[in-house]
């Protein structure tokens, strides 16, 4: 009776385990899959083509706009050139806002040499056609030339920006927004814009891997250690050894070794960036190195390091730097995302970053 009593003890274990080794196979499937497949561009968008010296650079307009729209939002994909990931969270955010059919939602697509594409594409993707202008995957982050050497791509924001403004002459204001290598763009891009005429041009810089600093300053955390709010980090602020770090002070991280087709002084542009409109987010998980923080894909160069050793201390550093040294009068602000680590679709359509991306139709 008790032999009988164990045999079925144990055969009711193994179905129990057996359930539970099914049940945990299939959530690793599960998990292992995306919950919302990123979505075709040509699905949400319509394509329009804008000439370059270098040849067309296309960009997208979601669907759903008014025929005459006072406001645009351009939004600037990552490294992997996520642009319809990019866009769809542009999307969400102004339906949360308020803001769907009435803001123009756009965004760029910066082509690259099929070859070349493996290393930084994403899905949804449209191929490159004859007469497209190309770069390098990420060549344009830093405003380089076209790979054949006549145009830059802040020479190519230049010209999709006044592309907008010709089709949609009632367009007042442009927020051109960038998330992770996007966001270095924005951020580089700002001191060296030429916007078109009649048209408030609005920056947000959101969650950058590295940034752009105007003279030989670095932070050092002045508690020590890392740090994760403006209320706890203190910096203090040092000059530069150059023998430490000598692309710390260079073109993407510093402003020596100016590229000649910018045209502009370094003088010049940060006058330009002091004076611009620009928004900071910083996605308040978007540090250390758990998964949802991708430390993997971090910029960890010297010159990097020096400016803080997570996305998130960079941010809190360079605002810090901001209000000091770059715009003490009128400094840029910068909003904390609560909830996000990197990742554009949960930090665009989170409420503090929608009133950045929308001021008006926010709240």
């Amino acid at each position: 009776m008790m032999e009988s009593a164990n045999a079925e003890h144990c055969s009711a274990n193994r179905v129990t385990l057996r359930r539970l080794l099914c049940s945990a196979v299939a959530a690793m499937l599960f998990t292992s899959q995306p919950l919302h497949a990123e979505p075709m561009l040509e699905h949400i968008a319509t394509p329009f083509r804008v000439a370059t010296a270098a040849g067309d650079v296309t960009y997208f307009v979601a669907h759903e706009h008014s025929a005459q729209p006072r406001t645009a939002l351009v939004v600037m994909h990552g490294h992997p050139r996520d642009a319809a990931k990019t866009l769809q969270a542009a999307i969400s955010a102004a339906q949360a806002a308020g803001a769907g059919g009435k803001t123009l939602l756009v965004a760029p697509l910066f082509q690259v040499p099929e070859k070349l594409a493996a290393r930084c594409h994403s899905a949804g993707l449209p191929q490159p056609q004859d007469g497209d202008a190309l770069w390098r995957c990420g060549s344009w982050i830093e405003g380089d030339l076209d790979n054949s050497g006549k145009t830059g791509s802040f020479n190519a924001m230049d010209n999709l920006l006044a592309d907008l403004k010709r089709r949609w002459p009632s367009l007042q204001s442009i927020t051109v927004a960038g998330f992770s290598a996007g966001a270095q763009f924005v951020q580089h891009y700002v001191g060296f814009a030429h916007p078109p005429n009649a048209v408030r041009l609005r920056y947000v810089v959101a969650d950058p891997g590295s940034w752009l600093y105007f003279d030989n300053l670095r932070p050092q955390p002045a508690n020590g250690g890392s740090c994760g709010s403006e209320t706890t980090c203190r910096f203090r602020w040092q000059t530069l050894n150059a023998g430490q770090c000598p692309r710390a002070s260079q073109w993407k991280y510093g402003l020596e070794a100016l590229p000649a087709h910018l045209q502009r002084t370094a003088d010049a542009a940060r006058q330009r960036y002091a004076a611009a409109d620009i928004t900071y987010l910083a996605a308040a998980e978007d540090t250390g190195t758990a998964p949802g923080a991708y430390y993997r894909i971090l910029d960890k160069s010297c010159a990097a390091q020096l400016q803080g050793p997570y996305r998130l201390q960079r941010a809190l550093a360079y605002a810090d730097y901001d209000r000091r040294y770059l715009a003490p009068d009128k400094p840029h602000r910068l909003t904390i995302v609560p909830g996000c680590g990197h990742n554009v679709a949960c930090v665009f359509p989170a409420p503090a970053a929608r009133r950045a991306l929308f001021p008006i139709n926010a709240d």
